[in-house]
């Protein structure tokens, strides 16, 4: 998402010159990463609240929301805001995916195997999206038609959470 959200920021915003272009695209990484400390904390407290489940749920939805916002973001000003945004929902479904998928795997101590797996997929999901988003950004010429694309993936990804055995997470 960080590689994806430069190369937009660099291409859709209309920044007043180049060296704002580069100021305000290093800012905004700075805000994904610092706003991800408190999307982190909030995230560990939603679960603990309503369950890993039903807060990756809500993780998905808010990429969802994010998605169509940053297709109609225009400004820097904008952009800082989509950063954030990112930066809460980043910071939080990382280790929540990773704690939610521990708890699916079988009590045994060849854990690591399990957690090379999911390192593995996640790659895989990385190497997709990418590919995806960089394909009909392509074809239709617009990153922001590539973002609303990647939306659909949130779309899909909360639409299996929720058949998920809520009991087990």
């Amino acid at each position: 998402v960080m590689l994806i959200a430069t190369y937009f920021g660099e291409e859709e915003i209309h920044w007043g010159s180049d060296s704002e272009r580069t100021t305000g695209l290093i800012i905004s990484i700075l805000v994904i990463q610092i706003v991800a400390i408190f999307g982190a904390t909030v995230t560990a407290l939603a679960s603990k609240k309503f369950g890993n489940i039903q807060t990756l749920v809500v993780v998905n939805i808010l990429w969802l929301l994010i998605c169509i916002y940053a297709y109609f973001v225009i400004t820097p000003i904008d952009f800082y805001i989509a950063a954030g945004c990112v930066g809460i929902v980043m910071g939080g479904i990382q280790a929540l995916s990773r704690s939610t998928y521990s708890k699916f795997i079988p009590a045994t101590t060849d854990t690591a195997s399990f957690f090379s797996f999911y390192d593995v997929a996640e790659k895989i999901g990385i190497v997709i999206g990418t590919f995806l988003y960089g394909f009909v950004a392509q074809y239709s010429g617009s990153m922001r038609n590539a973002i609303i694309f990647l939306g659909l993936f949130f779309l899909m990804g909360m639409f299996l959470l929720m058949r998920v055995n809520r009991k087990r997470a």
